[in-house]
């Protein structure tokens, strides 16, 4: 389902889930997608419509992956499907993605494509950013997570 969904994002969505040119997903890139998410280090949550005509289809996923070098960092990834844009979802997801994300994550560290101002936006709400000019139209973000982090069960 997830390779299915991916084939109808725009060539523009694509780019900037992947800062370059991915056409499609590749098996090895599902497995790091699917398979390895173990919700310790790797965290995905996705969206999945239940009302109007797309009951059951996925609208988004957003996942959190812990650094191994790095086990206080994580990289953040959220997608949506192009129908779906400006709707919340993506603030949504990413905000309950920060709630659960692993334990010990006090910051997100990614890279972003720098004319996605709307990605840069909602990460900057997460809490303090800071962004560095990367080159090649990316730029490198650091965000400093508040410490309150929710308990689970």
């Amino acid at each position: 389902m997830l390779r299915e969904t991916y084939e109808h994002l725009s060539p523009e969505s694509r780019r900037r889930r992947f800062l370059g040119a991915v056409p499609h997903l590749t098996d090895v890139m599902l497995d790091h997608l699917v398979d390895d998410v173990d919700g310790i280090d790797h965290v995905a949550l996705v969206l999945v419509c239940i009302g109007d005509d797309h009951v059951g289809v996925p609208v988004g996923v957003a996942r959190m992956i812990r650094y191994r070098d790095d086990p206080t960092a994580a990289d953040v990834a959220v997608t949506v499907v192009d129908e779906w844009h400006g709707r919340g979802v993506a603030t949504a997801l990413l905000a309950e993605l920060v709630r659960e994300r692993p334990q010990g994550v006090i910051q997100v560290v990614t890279t972003v494509a720098a004319d996605n101002e709307a990605s840069l936006a909602m990460l900057a709400r997460l809490g303090q950013m800071d962004a560095t000019a990367a080159g090649g139209g990316r730029v490198d973000v650091r965000i400093h997570l508040a410490t309150q982090q929710h308990e689970k069960d």
